[in-house]
């Protein structure tokens, strides 16, 4: 027998062969004879039964603590500019709304990048509760994997290392009050994204891609992984949606057109908004002075400001 048939032999009234209960199994007579048994009292046990198990050992949502609402910037596919666009959304809440209190949490513990997005450098100081202190700059709050180990330097873990990890930035961290924590996910649909879905309530996820037919498959993986776990999809953002020559000024789609939007339509989503694909925006972030804050009336950090706008919009009430 299998490794399989074994382990579902351990599951009371499970059987090797999944649906079929061990008392369908006949008793007596030719095999020719045998059909399993099917009623909707049945189905509807299995299904029971199926929940059940399913929800061993996942852990309860417990919110963060001071912090109203939390937003996760995703995207199925690396390299489609999630990080550049969780760090101008979190400026572009606060421009929105000055009395607005704006943290931003980097969950990519591989590959972090906020610190130089965010001109950030040096260790998080300890609270009288013994809680690390965000670092801070252009009025928002901002914790990283990044801050806590060499820039160059690999983290070389296992997924259990990497979830605890996560539970002490989610945990660990004396955020103060804030109306909107921005959480920037690592792209994919694994382990961590699981267990921030999981851990804590969430306000709203917004996926990133550009229109290129290759990153908007993966972007449907990830909008359909967080409808799988209960947590609202506020929109797509299309990322790199059109080129603009700066000499001439005509405009070139190089990864496509529209592609978010047609994804938008065949998943009942809204897009939030287009950023294009400018030299401007790669060079403030690579400086460490984000577009929203270093060009706030430049078209490019308008298109931020914008989606900022259409974010708050779909966000449900915050918790009284």
């Amino acid at each position: 027998m299998g490794v399989w048939p074994r382990l579902l032999l351990l599951l009371p009234g499970a059987s090797p062969w999944g649906c079929v209960r061990r008392s369908a199994w006949p008793k007596s007579g030719p095999a020719s004879s045998w059909r399993p048994r099917s009623s909707g009292a049945d189905s509807d046990a299995l299904k029971d039964r199926r929940a059940q198990i399913m929800a061993r050992g996942l852990p309860k949502q417990k919110p963060v603590e001071g912090v109203k609402q939390v937003i996760v910037v995703a995207s199925g596919k690396g390299g489609v500019g999630k990080s550049t666009t969780a760090v101008n959304l979190a400026l572009a809440l606060g421009a929105n709304d000055l009395s607005k209190a704006i943290g931003l949490l980097d969950v990519d513990v591989y590959g972090p990048s906020i610190p130089k997005m965010m001109n950030l450098r040096g260790n998080p100081e300890l609270s009288e509760s013994n809680l690390m202190r965000p670092l801070l700059n252009y009025g928002i709050s901002c914790m990283s994997m990044g801050f806590l180990v060499e820039e160059t330097a690999p983290v070389v873990w296992r997924g259990l290392m990497v979830m605890s990890a996560i539970e002490k930035l989610i945990r660990q961290v004396d955020w103060g009050q804030l109306d909107y924590l921005v959480i920037d996910m690592p792209p994919g649909t694994g382990d961590v994204q699981l267990s921030v879905s999981q851990n804590i309530p969430i306000s709203g996820a917004v996926i990133v891609s550009t229109p290129q037919d290759i990153a908007l498959m993966d972007a449907h993986k990830g909008a359909e992984m967080f409808r799988k776990v209960n947590v609202p999809v506020l929109g797509l953002i299309q990322n790199m949606s059109v080129f603009q020559c700066p000499k001439c000024k005509h405009e070139t789609h190089i990864f496509g057109a529209d592609g978010a939007k047609k994804l938008a339509k065949t998943l009942g989503l809204d897009v939030l908004g287009d950023i294009p694909l400018h030299l401007n925006i790669r060079e403030a972030s690579d400086s460490g002075q984000p577009i929203v804050f270093s060009q706030p009336q430049s078209n490019e950090a308008k298109a931020y400001l914008r989606i900022a706008a259409e974010v708050v919009k779909r966000l449900p009430p915050p918790p009284v």
